[in-house]
């Protein structure tokens, strides 16, 4: 696995007076590790973001803090909810003689004949497997080909995908990566929605036209006729 190299500075500020630090562009940050006693420090955004790009969080890279080199993996990256830019990050230091956990994204590749014949749709369960390994076996993505998937129900279990040398998933075997689902269209979804609309529609207009029953043993109601009021000329004016 290559290595990246990303400068670092020890920081003395610390708490909300960060935002200082932000409008320089500098991304505050922590490094810690097992054994390692936790160090405040600032990278350039700018230099991280390109970093990160390349890196994700299984890539190793080499913190260099006062001359000196730390193998770190990133870890808790913390985002701005509008503008996505940095905000904060971890870097956990590792001993590249001892195994680490870490998430790996996978990469569909290929394409899955019950799609392209329009048996089903490709249904995507997970976007990372857990793993563990040394940090430099540690890969960048972990490929899953769906060639073989032709029917509905065929699935790809974590214990189905091909690893690299030294890697093992931590990940449950048995939890499903992909699946082919049924078919459904949207012209068929319109068209079972309307159906369900026409038939809730129609028991309404049932229920309203369907006369009310008189309660049991009541007596029929008759109109009763109304007396019609007696008429009256004008009255007349004398002159």
């Amino acid at each position: 696995m290559k290595k990246i190299e990303l400068q670092a500075q020890k920081r003395s500020i610390v708490g909300r007076k960060v935002k200082q630090l932000r409008q320089q562009k500098l991304l505050p940050a922590n490094v810690f590790g097992k054994k390692v006693a936790s160090v405040a420090i600032t990278v350039a955004q700018e230099a991280f973001i390109k970093v990160y790009q390349d890196a994700g969080e299984t890539g190793l890279v080499e913190l260099v803090i006062d001359s000196k080199k730390r193998p770190v993996l990133i870890q808790n990256v913390q985002l701005h909810s509008v503008s996505r830019i940095p905000l904060h990050v971890d870097f956990y230091q590792v001993d590249l003689k001892e195994k680490v956990k870490a998430h790996v994204p996978i990469e569909i590749v290929g394409v899955a004949p019950a799609v392209s014949e329009k048996i089903g749709i490709l249904l995507e369960l997970l976007d990372e497997v857990e793993v563990e390994a040394l940090p430099t076996d540690l890969p960048e993505k972990i490929t899953v080909e769906v060639d073989n998937l032709k029917q509905i129900n065929d699935v790809i279990l974590v214990g189905d995908l091909t690893l690299p040398n030294g890697v093992v998933a931590v990940t449950l075997s048995d939890a499903e990566v992909v699946k082919i689902g049924e078919l459904v269209t949207k012209e068929a979804q319109a068209q079972a929605e309307a159906e369900a609309a026409a038939k809730a529609q129609a028991q309404v207009e049932t229920a309203a036209a369907a006369p009310t029953a008189a309660p049991s043993g009541a007596a029929p109601q008759t109109a009763t006729p109304t007396a019609e009021a007696p008429k009256t000329s004008p009255a007349k004016t004398e002159k």
